[in-house]
């Protein structure tokens, strides 16, 4: 068993490039090594922005040697009647590489049939590892890769170095005219120099003594510790801390290779702005973190991150402070104008932003949406309908400030701070800022009834819009955001146990387009399938019973919540051994009745014993069920329906449905489907047969 360590030297990679980067090296090595069947111990990436780097301990020194019994024709195919190979035998020795003599003949169950022996001896990892290292190297897929100089590869940046040891020595390796040696680089400001590695346990020391801190879980925990640390030179700890952000500390980390804190300030007239807006000023543009009191209110210093040490305190702090001062004044100055001209004033000039070409403007998008609004508003919270259509009519106009142009990921935040200025109500300004809650699966949903109205009919209107032009989400492409969309409807619904049917809303919704978009039938249906997919995508990811999800969302998908409800009833029950057993009868059950869909039982017409006795107790069973299905009981509705077990197996042990005489046939059908559309009504249990 030896060590590999493998590390691709760079010119620095974006932030956002390097996890998926080291996770895609990670996972490429252990599939590659597999296929090879390369056993090996643990695989290790890690890296900064200028590298990124493989460690692998305990690799096999080769591959095992093998032995493979391959079975050809039968030997009467093989062989003619004299003995000579057919043009089966040589054409299958052919294909394996052999020669017809190195064939045998063994016996099988089905009689003699010829194998070819192949065996294999391992192949020594040394001579693996070129090829297996270029395959990592083209392995990779970034978000955007570039050509550099004359080479005739791309990659995320220009490639500098390679460093590629394998039992501590250099593998002869090249990639695109570069040879890989067991050279790395410090930083690059403060030990630019070359540093010679011998293998995995001096490597993180030998780059951390060159100011590397190649591991970002340690870089990470540098980050914090210096963030604080700079806080405190300037702040009392125990009035003041950095406001941490996890999203900017994983940015920041990648940005640096050894972490270096300085705290500076600003001028407190700069607070006057909303919260968010000077939040986004320190972190989206120049990636500062914000100091806050102990009431989480902010206060006019920040924490810059640098790369370098810091030699000139003083010179650097005002350097950061210059910079933000200047974002500060233009957020200073956007703000004061923005303030003059009311939200409301603004609504007719929506009709100069485009929200999809064939969708019209977003003006016409907010005269749906208010109407959407409306019809959910009177729905659920039929004492703010006013309010609900106040909130929908506004929810868009500050994509005409200068703020949300300058600083795009504020909408919904400077709408709420500017309908408050302009005397709107708080409940309409926090719907503003709400409605575009949840921004991303599992983050914060809307608090308030309102702003989660207002943002499923902005949700939904964008949905059934992009299905309406044919704008379908593939396998590779989404550009509308059409899950995230459909996920944050079905969280929002969950979240308020809002009893909705996506179909009429959806119905509702392609209407107001009018001659916009294709709102058929088959238009509704796919929206509706696109929601139940990410349903089910959602539940199961959450680790709900998956045979229970089919089950009920296979016969039916309409109102989220009461499907959900059926879920957990059938999660419920399907442990008891009535239910296991029943639900193999219903099986068995569907299958007869095929595509019969009358249930009327002609009472004269039941001659048999069991069918009478099935007959009597799925009315009585339907008389219990029905009222517990209308009050959504759907457990109790299934602890009754098990009544129906011991008459149902009695009834196929005893009676003939296929009977020879048709009026009886056909109501033994029924009966059965009488049967078969009551546990419909839940889900269809076939889906939870046990194996």
């Amino acid at each position: 068993m030896s060590e590999l360590l493998f590390e691709i030297g760079t010119e620095e990679l974006p932030a956002g490039f390097q996890k998926p980067a080291l996770d895609q090296l990670k996972s490429n090595f252990i599939s590659r090594a597999k296929e090879l069947d390369l056993s090996h111990g643990s695989v290790v990436t890690i890296g900064t922005p200028r590298r990124l780097a493989l460690l692998v301990e305990e690799l096999a020194d080769r591959q095992p040697d093998s032995r493979e019994e391959v079975m050809g024709p039968s030997k009467k195919a093989g062989f003619d009647k004299e003995g000579k190979p057919t043009k089966a035998a040589m054409g299958f020795a052919r294909s394996k590489g052999a020669e017809v003599s190195q064939l045998q003949i063994v016996n099988t169950e089905k009689g003699e049939y010829l194998m070819l022996v192949q065996e294999r001896k391992g192949v020594a990892t040394a001579e693996l590892l070129p090829g297996l290292l270029t395959d990592l190297m083209q392995g990779f897929s970034f978000a955007k890769s570039m050509h550099w100089g004359a080479q005739t590869y791309t990659f995320a940046r220009p490639i500098q170095w390679i460093v590629a040891l394998y039992e501590r020595e250099v593998i002869p390796f090249v990639y695109q005219g570069m040879s890989a040696g067991r050279v790395t680089r410090g930083h690059r400001f403060m030990a630019n120099g070359a540093l010679e590695i011998k293998g995995i346990a001096e490597y993180r020391q030998c780059l951390q003594d060159a100011h590397v801190l190649v591991d970002p879980e340690e870089r990470r925990r540098a980050v914090l510790v210096e963030i604080e640390k700079a806080a405190a030179a300037r702040l009392d700890p125990a009035h003041a801390h950095v406001a941490v952000d996890e999203d900017l500390v994983e940015t920041v980390c990648n940005l640096v290779e050894q972490p270096f804190g300085v705290c500076g300030s600003f001028d407190e007239r700069f607070l006057q702005l909303p919260d968010e807006a000077l939040i986004t000023s320190m972190r989206e543009h120049q990636k500062y973190f914000p100091v806050v009191d102990n009431d989480e209110k902010l206060l006019p210093y920040f924490v810059a991150v640098n790369n370098t040490k810091v030699k000139d305190l003083a010179l650097t702090r005002t350097g950061h402070e210059r910079v933000l001062r200047a974002r500060l004044e233009d957020a200073y100055f956007f703000f004061g104008a923005d303030k003059k001209t009311k939200l409301d004033d603004r609504y007719e000039a929506l009709t100069g932003i485009i929200f999809q070409a064939k969708l019209g403007t977003m003006l016409e998008k907010s005269e749906r949406i208010i109407k959407l609004a409306r019809l959910l508003a009177e729905k659920f919270i039929p004492e703010a309908v006013a309010e609900a259509c106040r909130a929908a009519r506004l929810c868009k106009t500050d994509l005409l400030t200068d703020m949300v142009g300058e600083f795009p990921s504020l909408q919904g935040n400077m709408g709420c701070a500017y309908a408050l200025h302009d005397g709107e109500s708080s409940a309409v300004a926090q719907a503003i800022h709400e409605h575009y809650l949840p921004k991303r699966a599992g983050a914060e949903l809307p608090s308030s009834a309102l702003g989660a109205v207002v943002g499923l009919a902005d949700r939904v209107d964008t949905l059934c819009g992009c299905f309406g032009i044919g704008q379908v989400p593939t396998g590779t492409t989404d550009p509308f955001g059409l899950r995230r969309i459909a996920l944050a409807i079905l969280h929002i619904l969950e979240h308020f146990d809002w009893s909705l049917s996506l179909r009429e809303v959806v119905h509702k919704s392609l209407s107001l387009y009018g001659d916009k978009v294709n709102g058929s039938s088959d238009t509704v249906e796919q929206v509706l399938a696109f929601i139940r997919g990410r349903f089910v995508n959602d539940q199961l990811a959450a680790g709900v019973d998956g045979e229970a999800v089919e089950a009920v969302t296979s016969v039916h998908f309409d109102d989220v919540n009461d499907s959900l409800q059926k879920i957990q009833s059938l999660v419920e029950i399907r442990g008891e051994e009535a239910f296991s057993l029943l639900a193999a009868s219903f099986k068995r059950i569907r299958n007869i009745i095929k595509e019969n869909t009358e249930t009327a039982v002609d009472d004269l017409l039941l001659k048999e014993p069991a069918e009478k006795e099935l007959a009597a107790v799925c009315k009585d069973v339907s008389a219990a069920v029905l009222p517990l299905l209308e009050k959504r009981d759907y457990s109790g509705a299934l602890s009754a329906m098990l009544a129906l077990k011991g008459p149902v197996d009695a009834f196929f042990n005893e009676v003939m449905v296929m009977d020879e005489d048709p009026a009886v046939r056909a109501n033994r059908l029924n009966l059965l489907t009488a049967i078969s559309t009551l546990f419909l009504r839940v889900g269809d249990i076939s889906k939870m047969q046990r194996s």
